[in-house]
């Protein structure tokens, strides 16, 4: 059973501080009422975790799969507390069970679905809460879930191309600096102090080499402490609205990168926003919400500047087509959808469009990345193997 820390007043206006046991926050007003204590505040104290038990981290696969299960039951006509006691109980993700288990405690006591899933911001998003919340207020949640659903899958897919897509880039890099580090601090100093002992002049690429490795030597820690400062600083700036800003819009700008950047922005628009209007939610909160889960600054103030318009009395297309981050033929699209009043359906067909795109974008940067990082490695790893032999070819050459 819940347990409450609540401060209140007792008979005769004396100050208590105390716990309680109950089902829910509202009986445990009713029980400290009934002892004639005047609550002032009341918070359900949190569980700490069995010694030895790790919180498990709620993963995108486990929201889904709770939304599809849910709009099951609801669909089949089990009652909403019900649905969430079966959820709770059969999850295998315990740390997820029982945030579901609050999540009905809140929906017994007389909150609403939506406001219930609203107190846990880090795993049910604002997307998410407002469809629950239209899909209430419409009388078809099941339906609404599993919209929803397949949009959470869609949004899973995407982010894992893309995660999938800088792994192997991600990883060549890494052993890069590893190899080339260990090269320079620990393999050349024995070719330097060879060279040293037989005298005479060394190449011009050896000296450079040499006088790299020479100065990592002394400076490898101060060289890992600035990288390691360069990127704190670097996510600082980034949390700042200017830097923010900034950034993002150098990330549009990128070569091929860019053009990715753009594509994801378009389809995760799309989907998510046409999602949202078949959902029931209106068209000046679907921007808003669209807007804040963006991911880029440039992209957001897009779709702030076309909410603004629309709320104006304008029509969205022309102001999507003014910021210059929407494709004409995005724009063109979305003027045909609001012309036809199939705007919902429009941006469904954008969206699948993009999703193609953004497979081939991801195909063609990977493709891009191979070979130009096999490259590097062989020039970089080749030309230190180089410089260190030139000095041993030249002297078996004066031998011979």
């Amino acid at each position: 059973m819940p347990v409450f820390a609540y401060a209140g007043k007792a008979k005769g206006g004396k100050s208590v501080t105390a716990d309680i046991n109950a089902d829910n926050r509202d009986a445990a007003i009713d029980q400290l009422r009934s002892q004639g204590v005047t609550v002032t505040t009341i918070e359900e104290k949190k569980k700490k975790a069995a010694f030895g038990e790790k919180k498990q981290k709620i993963t995108d696969k486990d929201i889904v799969i709770f939304t599809r299960q849910f709009a099951t039951m609801i669909g089949a006509g089990l009652p909403l507390v019900q649905c969430l006691e079966i959820l709770s109980a059969q999850c295998d993700n315990k740390t997820f069970g029982r945030l579901i288990g609050e999540v009905k405690g809140d929906v017994e006591s007389g909150t609403t679905f939506a406001d219930a899933l609203k107190k846990h911001p880090k795993v049910f998003s604002g997307l998410y809460c407002n469809m629950v919340q239209a899909g209430e207020v419409g009388g078809a949640l099941d339906g609404t879930l599993i919209r929803l659903a397949a949009q959470l899958e869609k949004a899973a897919k995407l982010k894992g191309q893309i995660k999938s897509a800088m792994v192997y880039p991600s990883a060549i890099i890494g052993v890069a600096i590893i190899v080339v580090s260990v090269l320079l601090v620990f393999v050349i100093p024995i070719f330097a102090k060879m060279f040293t002992e037989f005298g005479g002049t060394l190449p011009a690429p050896t000296l450079f080499v040499m006088g790299v490795s020479e100065f990592m030597q002394k400076y490898i820690i101060v060289m890992i402490a600035a990288a390691g400062g360069g990127i704190y600083m670097l996510k600082k700036y980034y949390a700042t609205p200017p830097g923010k800003l900034q950034i993002d819009a150098l990330m549009l700008k990128l070569p091929v990168a860019g053009d990715l950047i753009r594509k994801i922005a378009v389809a995760q628009f799309t989907r998510t926003f046409g999602t949202l209007l078949q959902s029931g939610v209106p068209i000046m909160e679907g921007l808003e919400i669209v807007a804040r889960i963006a991911g880029n600054k440039i992209v957001e103030n897009a779709i702030m500047d076309a909410r603004t318009s629309v709320g104006e009395g304008k029509s969205l297309s022309e102001p999507l087509g003014k910021t210059g981050v929407f494709p004409p033929m995005v724009v063109q699209m979305i003027n045909v959808g609001e012309a036809t009043g199939a705007l919902d359906a429009m941006l469904g067909k954008i969206a699948d469009f993009y999703d193609e795109e953004v497979d081939a974008a991801v195909s063609a940067l990977t493709a891009l990345l191979e070979p130009a990082l096999m490259v590097f490695l062989g020039v970089v790893i080749g030309g230190i193997v180089i410089a260190m032999y030139l000095p041993i070819f030249k002297m078996a050459s004066v031998v011979g």
